[in-house]
């Protein structure tokens, strides 16, 4: 049984619990019954006003802690909408309060000594969960599909608790995959919460079956849709909901966006010991849910229908949204060098992101790094800790000009890390996966091949834009341009119907605004993003006044 203590399993008081009654209503259960269970909808808190519950861990007879009176049921998983982790059985009959997840954020935001106990409450029996419920899904896969690795990155970003199983090096995946009659070139295969199996899955379908799709009703009209769920799109979720705007969010993977898959952020005011991308995400997200914005992952924007107000965001499934006001957020990806079998090793020996999933496949090898900038420097550092040897290589003559100094004396107090500058990448080689690397110094000619099979690619920076369709001004590299960056020529070209000029991070579309690193000239730091997604809720306000 988990221990019981004051912060993780908090008393309310009387006073607390008559703050939820007005919008909640009584319920009565009998002994042995039943109120969730692990992988069914967990939408609402219960709090018990008679009577015992016990919540019992998947798999187990043994409860992980006894609830009575003042005591109340739910983890993260409560606000987010997704399924439940653990089984609420009623231990002997009683009457709980029984409050929709939708009062108990009204609630808790309106009144924040209990709002802070019960989001710390929350987290913490959720952090327990995670380690106790690792099988409620099981990933069999191989190390060297791409789609395995996309996979374990969608769980891992979206803190779900999960089990891998490697057909290459554990001799039961075989006996799991012949159970359930499928074949090795069926893999990945997610076994998803015990009930379903799942072959190759989509992100979309992933979701589907994680709960963490919500149907959008395609008529409802919302204050604002953010479309990107990284720190400027997070930053405009929390401060729009905490000002009680009708918010969502769409989300393609996994929030955080690049900023998610940070090995460790040292320069973000307030974490002077640092704090992964990942703990920054989740602590945003929930933060985000606590003032009522709503979340959607794995829903892809395809296109935004411009040509008329309120506009209409089409998703990648055909489903759409319709909002007064839109901020894009989408951020920007690696470049991509003209390698002709780059392509074929992506997922397989080529990243774009150093996490703990890719540094348990790199083990003790040789890895190399592509990119001068701070994520590069965070990579380098991050991986040093466990592979044999870390190559980073710039096309420029040193780190200087594009890298934190802190990074860069760090990165020369670490033995295992060596720098080549003014080298790239000219070939990767290899048959199923990456085997060989080969490099050329641009200065003396020398060409280098080794047998490297991980390399990351973290160089510039592409906008996600490509879903606009020219419904916005952008510069002649694809990033958004906003404000006074939009000359008279390209307002008249997109029809501007306003007398006044486009407001501080405004598109070209009057009340479509664009914050982050899809901005054109943005400066690419997650303090940056921040503040521009939380400035940018101020505009939007002045933009729905009109």
């Amino acid at each position: 049984m988990m221990e019981r203590n004051a912060e993780t399993f908090p008393i309310l008081t009387e006073a607390e619990i008559d703050l939820f009654r007005a919008a909640s209503h009584q319920r009565a259960f009998h002994a042995g019954e039943i109120l969730f269970e692990p992988g069914g909808p967990t939408t609402k808190m219960f709090i018990v006003l008679e009577g015992s519950l016990e919540i019992i861990q998947p798999n187990s007879t043994e409860p992980i802690i006894v609830y009575g009176h003042g005591d109340f049921t739910g983890e993260m998983n409560v606000l987010t909408g997704g399924h439940a982790l653990a089984r609420c059985l009623a231990r002997t009959a009683g009457i709980v309060l029984e409050v929709d997840r939708h009062v108990m954020r009204d609630v808790v935001a309106g009144h924040s000594a209990l709002g802070e106990k019960v989001m710390r409450a929350y987290i913490l029996r959720h952090t327990e969960l995670l380690t106790r419920t690792s099988d409620s899904v099981v990933l069999v896969g191989s190390r060297h599909s791409a789609d395995t690795l996309r996979v374990q990155q969608f769980l891992t970003r979206n803190s779900h608790p999960h089990q891998t199983i490697d057909v290459e090096s554990d001799p039961a995946a075989m006996t799991l995959l012949e159970q359930f009659n499928v074949a090795i070139t069926d893999v990945p295969v997610v076994i998803c919460l015990g009930r379903q199996l799942l072959k190759n899955p989509s992100n979309e379908e992933l979701a589907e079956c994680l709960g963490y799709t919500s149907v959008l009703d395609s008529q409802q009209v919302r204050d604002c849709v953010v479309v990107g769920a990284g720190p400027a799109g997070l930053a405009a979720a929390i401060y729009g909901g905490s000002e009680g705007l009708d918010m969502l969010v769409l989300e393609s993977t996994a929030p955080g966006g690049q900023a998610g898959s940070s090995s460790k952020i040292e320069n973000y005011l307030g974490f002077p010991m640092g704090i992964s991308g990942q703990d920054l995400a989740d602590r945003a997200f929930t933060q985000a849910e606590k003032f009522g914005t709503e979340i959607a992952i794995a829903r892809t924007a395809a296109t935004l229908q411009c040509d008329k107000r309120p506009y209409r965001i089409v998703l990648g499934n055909n489903a759409s949204v319709v909002a007064r006001t839109v901020v894009i957020a989408t951020g920007a990806r690696y470049h991509k060098p003209p390698l002709e079998t780059l392509s074929r090793f992506e997922g397989v020996g080529v990243y774009y992101s150093a996490t703990a999933v890719e540094a348990k496949l790199c083990g003790t090898e040789e890895v190399i790094i592509v990119g001068g900038a701070n994520s590069a420097g965070q990579a380098a550092v991050f991986l040093a800790a466990t592979a044999r040897k870390v190559y980073i290589l710039v096309r420029g003559k040193g780190l200087s000009s594009t890298m934190s100094r802190y990074l860069i004396r760090r990165i020369e107090e670490t033995p295992t890390i060596e720098l080549l500058v003014e080298t790239e990448i000219v070939e990767l080689e290899g048959d199923s996966d990456l085997q060989r690397v080969t490099w050329l110094n641009k200065v003396t000619g020398e060409r280098v091949t080794r047998a490297i099979g991980h390399v990351f690619m973290m160089t510039g920076a592409s906008p996600n834009t490509e879903w606009l369709h020219d419904c916005v001004a952008i510069d002649d590299k694809g990033f958004i341009k906003v404000g006074t960056e939009i000359t008279r020529d390209e307002l008249a070209t997109a029809n501007w119907p306003l007398a006044r000029q486009p407001y501080l991070f405004e598109t070209s579309l009057p009340g479509v605004f664009a914050v982050g690193d899809v901005r054109a000239n943005s400066v690419k730091r997650v303090a940056s993003a921040v503040g521009e997604g939380s400035i940018c809720i101020q505009l939007v306000h002045k933009a729905l006044a009109e």
